[in-house]
């Protein structure tokens, strides 16, 4: 059986983070809230975020426990199904807060996969 690459899921999800940064470049969270185009964009990037989260092999997901890999997946689904629940203070605190993690981890497994992906 061939591996599966993961490389590609994890450039998505590095480019969505890069993405999600440079729309908040220099916005506050009051300038944040009023903009419902910078809300969609935002949701948007998080959906791309959690899709690919799910195409991760378990193996990353049980090297790097500091991610809580089901919520990632999980907001995916609260935005498309119940996405009148998601409060803009909620969006800024994840993009802030948690994203900066998710990109950095996403980053050195991308690099390991692409070395890997050399090799064999």
């Amino acid at each position: 059986m061939v591996a599966r690459r993961i490389s590609p899921r994890l450039s998505d999800i590095i480019e969505a983070s890069v993405n999600i940064d440079a729309v908040l470049d220099g916005v506050s969270m009051a300038a944040f809230e009023r903009d419902w185009q910078k809300r969609w964009l935002i949701e948007r990037g998080i959906e791309i975020i959690s899709e690919a989260s799910r195409h991760l092999p378990k193996e990353i997901k049980d090297r790097r426990p500091e991610i809580p890999w089901s919520k990632v997946a999980g907001i995916g689904n609260i935005l498309r199904h119940d996405y009148q629940r998601i409060a803009p203070d909620v969006l800024w605190k994840l993009v802030r807060d948690d994203l900066p993690l998710l990109e950095s981890v996403c980053r050195e497994e991308l690099a390991a996969a692409l070395r890997r992906e050399s090799e064999g």
